[in-house]
């Protein structure tokens, strides 16, 4: 298989047109159409520049299986949320599956009454979130704070904090915080 090809299959299984990664690149849109029809045949340090833009090193692009590869998960069904959550508390993990993730989104659902326990919490990082629906109880330190749909929050996760839903319906949030 040529350059041309390669470049080709390998920019639309990551999902990029030409003209993003002539963007990307740094280069014309015709550079990178002219490469894929073969019509140049570009240095070695041109090709290197096209590559970073999708990023991929050179070794790789030359290596890889393209008729293996699989295009990068995007959608993340509501089959495809593991439950980590317990208790009352449940909690869906968007994007479970993508490789060097670097932070968990979560899909929390908060029964009546529910709470994270007697226990603070207190990790690395920082997290963040929104209430979707219900209400609930947030502490952070010394502070009790109550939120609302619509709320949000953002906090070191390093401060000791807990969650409990003092609201007769079920609490939504949708949350982001360092993955482990």
């Amino acid at each position: 298989m040529d350059v041309g090809e390669r470049l080709k299959i390998l920019r639309k299984i990551k999902g990029i047109s030409q003209r993003e990664l002539a963007k990307r690149a740094g280069v014309t849109n015709s550079t990178i159409s002219m490469i894929e029809k073969n019509g140049v045949s570009p240095s070695v340090s041109s090709l290197k520049k096209v590559l970073a833009g999708i990023p991929i090193s050179i070794g790789d692009f030359f290596t890889i299986d393209l008729d293996n590869i699989q295009p990068d998960q995007v959608i993340f069904r509501p089959s495809e949320q593991p439950e980590i959550g317990s208790n009352n508390v449940s909690l869906k993990l968007i994007g479970a599956t993508v490789k060097g993730r670097s932070m968990d989104i979560l899909r929390e659902v908060y029964a009546p009454g529910a709470d994270t326990g007697t226990e603070m919490l207190q990790h690395e990082g920082e997290e963040g979130g929104i209430v979707i629906r219900g209400e609930i109880e947030i502490t952070v330190g010394l502070e009790v704070y109550h939120l609302k749909a619509g709320d949000g929050y953002y906090f070191n996760s390093n401060r000791p904090h807990r969650f409990r839903n003092i609201g007769t319906v079920e609490c939504e949030i949708v949350s982001s915080n360092p993955s482990a």
